[in-house]
């Protein structure tokens, strides 16, 4: 089989969506998956021929490419990563959160060297949010910030899951929502935050508060509760703007002055014809020119404050 212009590890449902926005840019790719079935859903709804048998096999028989993207589970993610840069890879686009914790990710820059590895935070590249970073800066930055992090459907565990994932499941999950947030107002350099309850799935807590001041001054708070109803939301203020994000993929506005709310004229033509943020994230990744993707060492970075909010260190 011709390995193409690069691989694309993984045939479950993240990949299918890799392949489907691939095709579009006119990519050469070949498909790694491991699983029969997932390789045959993956085939019947794209057409396209995936190889079975795992990552370990085709490096073994196949000359490695330069490229990769990795569209593993969770808890193969980073196990995937090692084996494709110690074969040689150059550049890697790999599914967030990258692994299941900061040992996961301190094995894979361990085994980068000079490799360029993105963690592909897909939100990061919605339309709503170009459209906020626009805002802000026409605003002059962000002076606070709300999020919150409950789970939907709450309290109900995630058993498409393995069960290690389902144990990590703020990093797993929640860290998509944490991420928008930082990524848009800054990294917290002084806070504090809270965890109570406990679930049989993750025990470690089900409800999350906490506080505090971003590096670029801006204050802010979070708050969720798996045991309650609820969804992510993510609200950022400017001094002209209130800049709403629920859903996530949606932009509404709160001007100063004004109580109304409207939604934001946004072009989000490719979010609604592609899994949303992922068709720019994958074009500017190949095209290498990504100014707000997250980086491996940002993400080293980042874990930590994940798991200290969800306590798990």
């Amino acid at each position: 089989m011709d390995d193409g212009y690069l691989w694309l590890v993984g045939s479950g449902p993240m990949a299918e969506a890799y392949t489907v926005v691939l095709e579009a840019l006119g990519v050469s790719f070949s498909v790694i998956g491991r699983g029969k079935a997932s390789a045959a859903a993956l085939e019947a709804a794209t057409g396209h021929q995936v190889r079975t048998g795992g990552v370990r096999a085709a490096i073994a028989e196949d000359h490695v490419p330069p490229t990769a993207i990795v569209a593993v589970g969770v808890d193969h993610l980073a196990s995937t990563a090692c084996d494709l840069l110690d074969a040689g890879v150059e550049r890697l686009l790999l599914e967030k959160p990258g692994g299941l914790g900061h040992d996961e990710l301190a094995s894979i820059s361990e085994q980068s060297n000079s490799a360029e590895v993105t963690v592909a935070y897909n939100r990061r590249h919605y339309a709503s949010t170009s459209a906020a970073r626009q805002m802000i800066a026409e605003d002059d930055g962000v002076t606070s910030f709300t999020f919150e992090l409950t789970e939907w459907p709450n309290a109900t565990e995630p058993v498409q899951v393995d069960p290690l994932v389902r144990q990590r499941w703020f990093l797993a999950q929640s860290s998509h929502v944490v991420d928008l947030a930082f990524h848009l107002c800054g990294p917290p350099v002084d806070w504090n935050c809270w965890q109570a309850g406990s679930l049989p799935w993750h025990r470690e807590s089900a409800r999350f508060a906490g506080a505090g001041v971003t590096e670029t001054g801006a204050t802010f708070g979070f708050h969720g509760d798996w045991e309650a109803p609820g969804q992510w939301k993510l609200e950022v203020m400017t001094r002209q703007r209130r800049l709403i994000f629920r859903p996530l993929e949606n932009l509404r506005v709160m001007s100063i002055g004004s109580l109304s709310v409207s939604e934001s004229p946004i072009d989000d033509q490719l979010d609604r014809t592609f899994k949303p943020g992922v068709h720019e994230q994958t074009r500017l990744f190949l095209e290498e020119e990504d100014p707000v993707s997250c980086t491996l060492a940002e993400q080293l970075r980042n874990v930590l404050t994940y798991e200290k909010m969800a306590g798990y260190r």
